[in-house]
């Protein structure tokens, strides 16, 4: 994350006077995560020849909440989880995406994001900021029902997209099929149903070829986001 100075969008065209502060730090806040609809991913959507961006895969996420909860093996409230989902991303505006098999991006990934996410919630009402702090965390540490669940979405949309595109991000040089399985198999926290299915797209693409067979790297450079 750079150090920069990071003007506000809104700063392009400002308020006029007579909003309620309160009222102008959210319409701030909503402009301001315009950003995420120009962070790309790798994933390839299915419907266009281009990847997806964060926007557009958070909404992604939100619709397989409310379809899907009922594979959850763990009761689970749906609008709790699906405004997980929603959030969970948005650090990335600030923070950037970090490639998955890269582990010296990873390093310092844990701290560049907590200071995006105090960056970008400190725009909101107090109230508000640590609400929406206390859910990204939710998700990060994945210690309820809903946090698991909605981590099991982000694992199963990307793994949906590459099926579609007969590989996709599988295809990158230095993953293999273990090494999907691997990052995958978080979806069998949440749902043994789900994962039982992802286990198998898994499987039947590495029969096809779409994917490396051979032991997992855990560790490569290919640099691939999303798999």
């Amino acid at each position: 994350m750079s150090d920069a100075p990071h003007p506000l969008l809104v700063d392009r065209t400002p308020f006029p006077d007579g909003i309620d502060a309160r009222l102008r730090a959210q319409l701030t806040f909503l402009v301001e995560i315009d950003r995420l609809k120009t962070i790309l991913r790798q994933s390839p959507l299915v419907a266009a020849e281009r990847r997806e961006n964060d926007a557009e895969h958070s909404w992604h996420l939100a619709m397989m909440v409310t379809l899907l909860a009922e594979y959850a093996d763990e009761p689970i409230h749906v609008g709790r989880t699906v405004q997980l989902v929603l959030l969970h991303d948005l650090v990335e505006i600030h923070a950037g995406d970090t490639p998955l098999y890269d582990a010296e991006a990873g390093v310092d990934q844990a701290e560049r994001e907590s200071a995006a996410a105090d960056k970008l919630f400190g725009l909101l009402p107090k109230d508000q900021a640590r609400w929406m702090r206390e859910l990204w965390d939710e998700f990060e540490e994945r210690r309820t029902p809903e946090a698991r669940f909605a981590k099991a979405m982000d694992r199963l949309q990307p793994l949906l997209l590459n099926w579609m595109a007969h590989g996709g991000t599988w295809r990158t040089p230095g993953v293999t099929a273990d090494d999907v399985r691997a990052r995958k198999a978080v979806i069998g926290d949440a749902s043994s149903a789900l994962w039982a299915a992802g286990r198998r797209l898994i499987d039947e693409g590495e029969r096809r070829g779409w994917s490396r067979s051979g032991g997992g790297s855990g560790s490569g450079s290919g640099g691939v986001e999303q798999v």
